[in-house]
């Protein structure tokens, strides 16, 4: 899977607003934001002072003017680093951009630390789709059954891997009667 394989939507919600387009899907039965941690925001403020001090021989103002933006620019770098959600809902696993029906995809593995260090290093297949953040530790590991994807499993980091597990059983046990 790749972020931009993304079921296919109305053009009216592609242009709505984040918010409106979640609420257009209905309640998610799982959804985390996996958040950049605390120290990483402090580096960004250490950041934006560090650029003020490369600028403070030009003045204060201009020292100013570099705090600022240097602190921005860091700051922005966290954010959109630590934007990535995971959510089920409308029937599919949302995973970053990408969003995968629960008809393409198998038994969810809930993966411990140890397990999921395997499944990030000498265990991982270059074809997954993976979204992984190294400050997360634990993951869920789901085949992809589709036979036209290429894609052999779905990694996600999570910091609640059983209940995100427990959640697409969930969306698989919905998914199977009306596949009837």
């Amino acid at each position: 899977m790749q972020p931009s394989d993304r079921a296919s939507a109305p053009q009216d919600q592609d242009a709505a607003p984040p918010g409106a387009q979640a609420a257009a899907l209905g309640p998610a039965s799982y959804d985390e934001r996996l958040t950049a941690p605390r120290a990483w925001w402090v580096i960004a403020a250490l950041l934006g002072l560090s650029g003020g001090l490369v600028v403070l021989p030009l003045g204060p103002v201009p020292a100013l003017a570099a705090v600022i933006a240097a602190g921005a620019v860091a700051a922005a770098a966290v954010s959109a680093y630590g934007s990535a959600r995971v959510r089920v809902v409308a029937g599919s696993l949302v995973a970053g951009g990408a969003r995968i029906p629960a008809a393409a995809l198998g038994e969810p593995e809930a993966l411990d630390v140890e397990e999921a260090r395997a499944w990030r290093t000498h265990r991982a297949d270059p074809r997954a789709f993976m979204l992984l953040r190294s400050y997360v530790p634990t993951a869920v590991r789901v085949p992809v059954t589709d036979p036209e994807d290429p894609t052999p499993y779905v990694y996600v980091s999570t910091r609640a891997p059983e209940r995100l597990a427990a959640a697409l059983r969930q969306l698989s046990a919905s998914a199977a009667p009306s596949e009837d």
